[in-house]
């Protein structure tokens, strides 16, 4: 906890998301973009032959960090206007320039522009951070793909597979979210300078109806603030479903996330996994004894919140109005921010509890063991028909046995169904036979060679593009 006891202070802040991302989304990273946006404008009008200069623009370059907090927020307190108050605040440090900050700009050229920017760089940081985890769950599916384990459908025993191709289903929808955050970043646009309804009037003014340097300026904002273009058409703002389709793809991490931290705490359970468990950590106040998933239970419960998220942009690109109206900003600004910052947050512990998962292969092998011989049964009737068996008859012999061998199992007995069908004369096969046929990896199919090709031809291509990020590590405050 920090030191501010006496008011609220967001739990994302204090106890989750990373100060990188807390910064992306902090009042110094949101006025100084404002005032680069300011510099990109002016410098854009200059070169096209506005009335700007080059000492004006200087001046205003001279003081985007230096932000006058102080003064934006008295003369917000008078005249009710965020913009107009830190443009006024801006001027009060670049008198020279102070006639021409914001020429011909609405708020929303520097507020939407901003909001892409900082999206973009959050979904930069979120993509770095899924490639790490990506990374650790690579070496884990890797050095695993040859362990059998047990695998369930509907939570049901069922065909055997190994822990690295387990790990490879975790990882499938890690890259599927990978190619939707990529996709996302690459297709951001700006909104660019299209003033009150999105149709540049302003800007037709200024430049007396020469379009062509409306598109110029356009273009040089756009390239300055790091972009290839901007938004063809638009309103007063980019469209609202933007924000929607980007914290879809945050949802969809949240998902796979959520799936892997499930499937993990069951694991947990079954003692066959575990995350990683510190010497001084304390499992429960009341039972010395435990080792509770915490991590993993806390990403099930960040991921909630980042799902449920989702709905607030998806309601308000439905509820905009012809070319816009104001019931985006007050969610707007706290869904994004909370979304980025769940979404960090997740990724932080996936960092985390992926660079120390715990194995168990004893506990893995006696498990498997334990229902193996149900695994077997098809392998078993086979090789009784080759010996003259009836298929059918072995069939339903086999049905009886599992089942006599499971209610004992139930009833806390141990599987001896080898010792029923060895002395069943009908399959005419020795317990020996039966053990032969009892051997786990025979029952993985292509499980090993699955995960082989999969990092190969999927994985490897990810990490190799991305190779500049890999190493990340991730400190949990609590």
């Amino acid at each position: 906890m920090s030191g501010n006891y006496g008011s609220y202070e967001s739990p994302f802040c204090t106890r989750y998301a990373s100060k990188e991302m807390q910064f992306i989304f902090s009042a110094d990273k949101k006025f100084t973009t404002w005032r680069k946006l300011w510099v990109a404008l002016a410098r854009g009008e200059m070169k096209l032959g506005l009335p700007v200069t080059e000492e004006q623009v200087k001046e205003l370059e001279a003081h985007v960090d230096d932000i006058n907090y102080d003064v934006a927020e008295a003369r917000e307190k008078e005249v009710r206007h965020d913009v107009m108050s830190h443009v006024y605040a801006y001027g009060k440090q670049c008198p020279k320039a102070a006639g021409i900050i914001h020429l011909g700009a609405t708020s929303c050229y520097v507020g939407d522009n901003t909001d892409i920017i900082i999206m973009r760089d959050a979904l930069l940081l979120i993509k770095k951070k899924l490639v790490n985890v990506i990374a650790n769950l690579a070496d884990f599916a890797d050095k695993y793909k040859n362990m059998p384990c047990m695998a369930y459908t509907h939570l049901q025993p069922a065909q055997p597979t190994t822990v690295g191709k387990r790990a490879s289903l975790w990882l499938n929808e890690l890259l599927m979210d990978y190619e939707e955050v990529d996709y996302r970043i690459k297709n951001l646009k700006l909104l660019g300078q299209k003033g009150t309804t999105g149709t540049q009037a302003s800007f037709v003014e200024l430049f007396n109806g020469n379009s062509a340097k409306i598109k110029q300026l356009e273009k040089m904002i756009a390239e300055e603030m790091g972009f290839e273009e901007c938004v063809p058409v638009s309103g007063q703002t980019y469209s609202r479903k933007v924000d929607a389709q980007v914290l879809s793809a945050l949802s969809g991490i949240a998902q796979t996330c959520s799936k892997f931290s499930n499937d993990l705490r069951l694991l947990q359970s079954f003692e066959e996994m575990g995350e990683p468990f510190e010497k001084k950590q304390i499992g429960s106040s009341a039972m010395p004894y435990k080792r509770n998933p915490m991590r993993s239970e806390r990403i099930t419960s960040l991921a909630r919140y980042v799902m449920i998220d989702v709905l607030n942009p998806a309601f308000t690109a439905g509820t905009q109005w012809f070319e816009r109206t104001l019931d985006d900003s007050a969610n707007k600004r706290v869904a994004v921010a909370e979304a980025f910052l769940g979404t960090d947050a997740i990724l932080n512990i996936m960092m985390n509890v992926t660079d120390g998962l715990e194995v168990y292969p004893e506990m893995i092998k006696r498990r498997l063991m334990a229902k193996l011989p149900f695994m077997a049964t098809e392998n078993i009737m086979m090789r009784a028909v080759e010996k003259g068996g009836n298929r059918q008859e072995l069939h339903e012999r086999l049905r009886t046995h599992s089942q006599a061998a499971a209610q004992k199992m139930r009833e806390g007995g141990e599987n001896d169904l080898a010792e029923r069908i060895a002395s069943d004369a009908v399959f005419n096969i020795t317990k020996e036979e039966i053990e032969a046929v009892l051997k786990p990896e025979l029952y993985v199919g292509r499980a090993p060679e699955q995960v082989e090709e999969f990092l190969e031809e999927c994985i490897k291509p990810v990490l190799s593009e991305n190779k500049d990020v890999l190493g990340e590590k991730a400190e949990l405050n609590v």
